[in-house]
């Protein structure tokens, strides 16, 4: 602005239309990082749920189907070993039937989980309901391991016979049965922590 011959010069301090916003963007692009990270996670979970369906029926199945007759002397005359014949195994088959069948309605939770990532309810939910699966898939396969053993070796103290010599085929059923118990279990743990891993960075 000029007054007379004398010239004023007045400084008008440019404002940039971004200022004040550097650290709402900064904030909004760490939400998206964890949001990012935590439907990975997300999609993790989902898959290993997946596949503990697969191990836990696997093994229902197989003890489910262990079954094996040996003739003697005639055909009329058997000896059979089954799973029902022990409560153990009986127990086994309705215990990872029960795992399987909660881990396939886990799954739409699991899958909301991806889509709405920062939601801890689901989450939640799901590591409270495994811990209870976990508990039941471990007591099973516990139980049915220490029978497939005195299967395997017997034991002379109280005069049981090791039968896998005579009943092969069982034996390996139920072993395998074992075997897939086992890893549904591993795989519960790795669930379990990532959802206490998720819930962790809810805070």
């Amino acid at each position: 602005m000029k007054s007379g011959g004398d010239s004023t010069t007045i400084d008008v301090e440019a404002r940039s239309p971004s200022k004040g916003k550097g650290p709402v963007l900064a904030v909004h692009h760490v939400k998206e990082e964890k949001g990012g990270m935590k439907r990975g996670m997300a999609i993790i979970d989902l898959v290993l749920r997946i596949g503990a369906i697969v191990a836990a029926l696997a093994a229902a199945a197989t003890m489910g189907t262990s079954d094996q007759n040996l003739p003697f002397f005639t055909q009329f005359f058997q000896f059979e070993a089954s799973y029902d014949d022990m409560p153990s195994f009986q127990f086994f088959l309705i215990a990872m039937s029960i795992v399987a069948g909660y881990l396939v309605l886990s799954l739409p939770f699991s899958i909301v989980s991806i889509v709405r990532p920062h939601a801890s309810g689901p989450r939640l939910l799901l590591l409270i309901l495994d811990l209870v699966a976990l508990t039941l898939a471990t007591s099973a396969a516990g139980a049915a391991t220490s029978i497939v053993y005195l299967a395997h070796n017997g034991n002379a103290s109280s005069n049981w016979l090791a039968i896998c010599n005579q009943f092969g085929d069982f034996c390996r059923n139920v072993s395998g049965a074992v075997v897939a118990s086992f890893v549904t279990v591993v795989t519960f743990m790795f669930l379990i922590l990532l959802s206490a891993l998720a819930l962790r960075k809810h805070h």
